[in-house]
């Protein structure tokens, strides 16, 4: 598993917030199937939210970027998140009898509008990298988390879940967000960004953005 070579960097600045994250009780009851069926619906429901606000913070990433590739790139995100992330959210609540009009109407928990609008106010006061480091959280870190579950997890009732993240799209998806990082980082800090006086602010972007994911896991759990 490699997503470049700016995303390890800021793992490494998250220091033990990262395993928090990535190795939550939630993610762990994911893999061993032990997550109460309540907890993993009121998850999806207020994921489903989030990618609504998660597709408009790419989108504004388009308008925040220099140069076409960029804005291909983050084109292409929106369009993976909209119409395949999407999904997994809208079929396995289908399936429940949660329609994706009653998932669109939910209520938003205080959790996912605090994540949601740090990562909208990131583009909107900041730069295309500012935008980068609080998105990248979420998309690398599902990656991560995918593929480490399909390694290690047996049967489980959650394995669509895990075989979304895991799988080549999702994974081809993560390689693409990478690459994107690590050339909009060397276009505008240089070959050497940790020397850059930015280099503080983007880690400390991506290190609260992955205690806001933290957070996220708990509010699933709270159900």
């Amino acid at each position: 598993m490699s997503y470049g070579a700016i995303f390890p960097l800021w793992r490494a600045a998250a220091g033990q917030t990262w395993d928090d994250y990535t190795r939550h009780a939630f993610v762990k009851g994911l893999g061993n199937g032990t997550l109460p069926r309540e907890a993993f619906l009121r998850y999806l429901v207020q994921d489903y939210l989030f990618l609504i606000h998660f597709s408009r913070a790419w989108a504004l990433a388009v308008t925040k970027a220099e140069t076409p590739e960029e804005m291909r790139a983050c084109a292409a995100t929106v369009h993976a998140l909209l119409d395949g992330e999407l999904q997994l959210h809208i079929e396995t609540c289908a399936a429940e009898g949660i329609s994706e009009a009653q998932l669109f109407a939910a209520r938003e928990a205080p959790q996912n509008l605090a994540y949601t609008r740090y990562v909208l106010d990131a583009g909107h006061s900041g730069d295309f990298l500012d935008l980068m480091a609080a998105l990248a959280v979420c998309v690398l870190g599902y990656g991560e988390i995918g593929t480490r579950l399909a390694a290690q997890a047996g049967e489980t009732p959650y394995a669509d879940w895990i075989t979304t993240y895991a799988g080549a799209e999702y994974q081809h998806t993560c390689r693409e967000v990478g690459a994107l990082i690590d050339a909009a980082t060397a276009r505008r800090l240089g070959e050497e960004p940790e020397s850059s006086p930015r280099w503080p602010r983007l880690c400390a972007r991506f290190e609260m953005a992955t205690r806001l994911e933290v957070d996220f896991w708990g509010m699933g759990l709270s159900a």
